[in-house]
């Protein structure tokens, strides 16, 4: 398991990738980790990830399952983590601390 802090704006967001698990958790969740199809999703971000979805009705449950099916291939929780963080800063997103199998939380400077 690892877990990734990041900032936006004044938000904090928690990422957690458990084997093929992706779980996050913001502040309008209280505190619970939810999956990606639990998560408030914002259209003009995921047109800019997947321009073919600008007419697609379930454009919100396509871009979930292209994500599911990205995280899959990747072969270890590294490797997600290191997509989430390159893929969410193209957003704003800024890392900020990680954590590795419950170990200490380390800043990322």
């Amino acid at each position: 398991m690892i877990g990734i802090v990041f900032q936006y704006g004044k938000e904090v967001v928690e990422v957690r990738v458990n084997g093929n698990d992706v779980l996050f958790r913001t502040q309008q969740f209280g505190g619970a980790l939810a999956p990606l199809d639990a998560i408030r999703l914002d259209k003009k971000g995921v047109l800019k990830e997947f321009p073919d979805l600008k007419d697609n009705k379930e454009w919100r449950k396509e871009a979930i399952k292209r994500f599911k099916d990205k995280m899959k291939n990747y072969k270890t929780e590294k490797e997600r983590v290191q997509y989430i963080i390159k893929d969410l800063s193209k957003f704003g997103y800024e890392p900020v601390a990680l954590q590795q199998k419950g170990h200490r939380v380390k800043k990322i400077k």
